[in-house]
């Protein structure tokens, strides 16, 4: 493991940018909003601030779309620093804390929203003690960037959090809470069937805190590398829904991973307790969805 960079405030979702080197967002200080990150790690800018932005992705047009929480928004960015508030509801209601999000290979964009505001979620600082038993609304969200709409395609889940595209076409989303990943079928870019238990992340002899599942990526190759944050660890899962390693991370709160670039076989990986992002050495390269991006 080295650190790649460092000096971030609980940073989340690193992602290549086509010709910029990395982006991720910090949702604290010192540069609370979308972060512009060199491509040898050592240099760090603000792009634009936000109010506690929690998840990033890139369009085929290089722009922006970050789920910010404070307030609960979707935000549209550009490099240069302009940005718009897309969406703030949809058909179910206001969102609430939008949390990740990744493109189809139609250009649809998947949301999951955790389902409490981050009022009622953080208390002092840390999430609240009853985080168990506490009251979740969490959906997914499919939201049509040129319509300006978003349609919850699900409902109820327990702090949905990390998502990604895989090799096998469908959609994949976690629940923080329960430790579950879910599956949804996806016919022609556009998610068509209802979630199924794919599996679950958390190790069975836990005896600390909160933690739970959070960003997550697939590598070509099918395995899905999914952060557990408070355990300190990224599961690396089978196709077959098999946690066949789990990888330590140098803080105890990994957030969300993502490859290198052309085919570099390195995991970077965001971390929020130290305030870096942490590269690996693996033996696997990014799936890429039909448009060129990572899911």
């Amino acid at each position: 493991m080295a650190v790649f960079a460092s000096d971030l405030g609980a940073p989340e979702t690193p992602r290549l940018h086509p010709k910029e080197g990395w982006l991720c967002v910090e949702m604290a200080p010192p540069r609370t909003g979308i972060t512009h990150i060199s491509q040898s790690g050592d240099a760090a800018r603000q792009i634009a601030p936000a109010g506690c932005p929690n998840g990033l992705c890139i369009d085929q047009n290089n722009m922006i779309w970050v789920a910010d929480t404070v307030p609960p928004a979707l935000l549209c960015v550009d490099m240069d620093g302009t940005v718009e508030t897309v969406l703030t509801s949809g058909d179910k209601g206001d969102f609430l804390l939008p949390n990740d999000l990744c493109f189809s290979s139609r250009g649809l964009l998947y949301m999951t929203d955790s389902g409490i505001t981050m009022a009622d979620w953080v208390v002092d600082g840390a999430p609240r003690p009853d985080w168990q038993s506490a009251p979740f609304d969490g959906k997914l969200w499919e939201i049509d960037i040129v319509k300006k709409t978003a349609k919850a395609i699900d409902t109820g889940l327990r702090f949905a959090n990390g998502i990604a595209f895989g090799p096998d076409g469908n959609l994949y989303i976690n629940e923080m809470i329960s430790g579950d990943i879910f599956r949804y079928a996806v016919t022609e870019g556009r998610v068509s069937g209802k979630r199924k238990k794919f599996t679950n992340v958390l190790a069975p002899d836990w005896t600390g805190g909160f933690r739970g599942p959070d960003g997550m990526g697939f590598s070509e190759d099918g395995r899905l590398w999914c952060t557990v944050y408070g355990e300190g660890n990224i599961a690396v899962i089978s196709p077959a829904g098999e946690i066949v390693e789990r990888i330590k991370t140098a803080g105890s709160a990994p957030t969300n991973v993502a490859f290198g670039r052309d085919g570099e076989k390195r995991l970077y990986v965001t971390e929020h307790e130290l305030g870096q992002i942490e590269v690996f050495d693996v033996d696997a390269k990014a799936f890429l969805l039909a448009d060129g991006n990572s899911s």
